[in-house]
């Protein structure tokens, strides 16, 4: 059998947040914060979410699937590595994710915040490699800007 080439995909977007980037890093360095606007989902139970916020620390999570989702009870891991934190201004990850146990992306995501009179301008660009069955480039665009919606609701709060 052979297997699919990979597809390769990179895009960026761009946000503008109401908040000093000072709140907006918080909003990824605080564990408690980043689990309500970054792994809770109605489509989808948090079994597991850690992070260790620093360079070389890891951030894991396992999702389960909920009834009504295109994979109910199936499990959804994802596993990632902090390359580079500058406070307020920077954050990469170099991340896996694996549908049942069988890796289907591979994705490195730069999260840039830049001072603005109104608040802040982020951007996330983010690079992946998709393997056989991934949820493709499309997918995971409309994934991130629904997590960036979920962010500025965390904001708001």
């Amino acid at each position: 059998m052979q297997s699919q080439p990979s597809i390769h995909h990179t895009f960026a977007i761009e946000r503008s947040y109401a908040a000093t980037p000072e709140r907006v890093f918080a909003a990824f360095a605080n564990p408690a914060v980043k689990r309500r606007w970054f792994a809770e989902s109605e489509n989808h139970d948090v079994e597991m979410f850690e992070t260790d916020f620093r360079v070389g620390g890891k951030e894991s999570a396992r999702y389960r699937f909920r009834e009504g989702s295109p994979f109910p009870g199936v499990e959804l891991a994802s596993d990632g590595t902090f390359q580079d934190i500058v406070p307020n201004q920077r954050v990469v990850i170099a991340s896996a994710m694996s549908l049942a146990g069988r890796r289907f992306s591979v994705s490195l995501v730069t999260i840039e915040m830049t001072p603005t009179e109104a608040g802040t301008n982020l951007t996330c660009t983010h690079q992946g490699v998709y393997f056989e069955g991934a949820d493709g480039p499309e997918m995971r665009e409309w994934g991130w800007r629904k997590l960036l919606d979920s962010l500025a609701a965390e904001l708001a709060r």
